[in-house]
Parts: structure tokens; C-alpha cells; sequence
């Protein structure tokens, strides 16, 4: 009974992905307590919204409205309210810590600390340098 009103829908929205998500929306508007606009016949709220598609009994732009409003997480904030908060609050404590990091980065920079490479690897002994090669044997000459 339904594969008959599924086949009628696709004829009205090609994209079976759109149709699932108009249809559920319209099952959730039933669900919730909005006006039938053709007879029940016992069936369940999915099965009315794919007849009321089918049918043409509900408008698809409306209806795709409502789901978009429904999947929206944007609440609406009148521009005469003293309650909104600034976008931008916050900012300059973080321009402080990026400044803060900038300023470490250049003073590790013009100290001359930088990685140890193996050209720089030696040792004193007794006041003598040791190149790397009789480190790395173990004698000393």
C-alpha cells in the first residue's frame, strides 16, 4: 500500500532523498498535531504525508521551509535589545596571549638559542676541546 504512494511521490520529488526528508518532516508536523488534509484511513502518520504528497494536498516549498527552520541552530535576536552579546568580546585578551607568543618567539631568536646540530656537539675536558670524532670512538688524543 505504501510502495504505491512512494512511486506516486517520486513522480512529484525526483530525489528520493528529499522525498524521505519532506515526508518525515510532514509525519513530525502531523506528529505534532497539525490539521490532516485528506482521511486517515487507520494509517500512520508517514503513510498520510506520503499521500499528502502525493496528492499535491501540501505545499513542497513550505514544507521544505519548515524542515530547513527545523534543522536551524540560529536563534532570532531583535536588533533593539541591550541583551546582545558582542561578537568580538575576548578579543584582546587573545591578541595579548598571540603578541605574548610572538614576543617569546623573537627573544628565543635573538639570544642566539637554537638547536643543537652535530657541528656544535662538543665537550670540554680540562679545559681542552674534544671534537666530536673522539667522542664518538671513545679515546682521546
Amino acid at each position: 500500500m505504501a510502495r504505491v504512494t512512494v512511486e506516486d511521490c517520486v513522480l512529484k520529488i525526483p530525489n528520493r532523498f528529499e522525498l524521505v526528508l519532506s515526508a518525515s518532516q510532514r509525519a513530525r508536523e502531523i506528529g505534532s498535531g497539525e490539521a490532516l488534509t485528506i482521511d486517515r484511513d487507520n494509517d500512520k502518520n508517514s503513510v498520510v504525508s506520503l499521500r499528502e504528497i502525493a496528492d499535491e494536498m501540501v505545499s513542497l516549498p513550505e514544507l521544505k521551509e519548515s524542515l530547513i527552520r527545523g534543522h536551524q541552530k540560529i536563534i532570532a535576536v531583535d536588533d533593539d535589545s541591550d541583551d546582545v552579546i558582542d561578537v568580538m568580546e575576548g578579543e584582546q585578551e587573545w591578541a595579548a596571549v598571540a603578541q605574548d607568543a610572538s614576543d617569546a618567539e623573537h627573544v628565543l631568536e635573538g639570544e642566539g638559542i637554537h638547536e643543537e646540530t652535530s657541528e656544535d656537539v662538543a665537550s670540554e675536558a680540562d679545559g681542552e676541546i674534544v671534537e666530536e670524532e673522539t667522542m664518538a670512538t671513545g679515546t682521546e688524543s
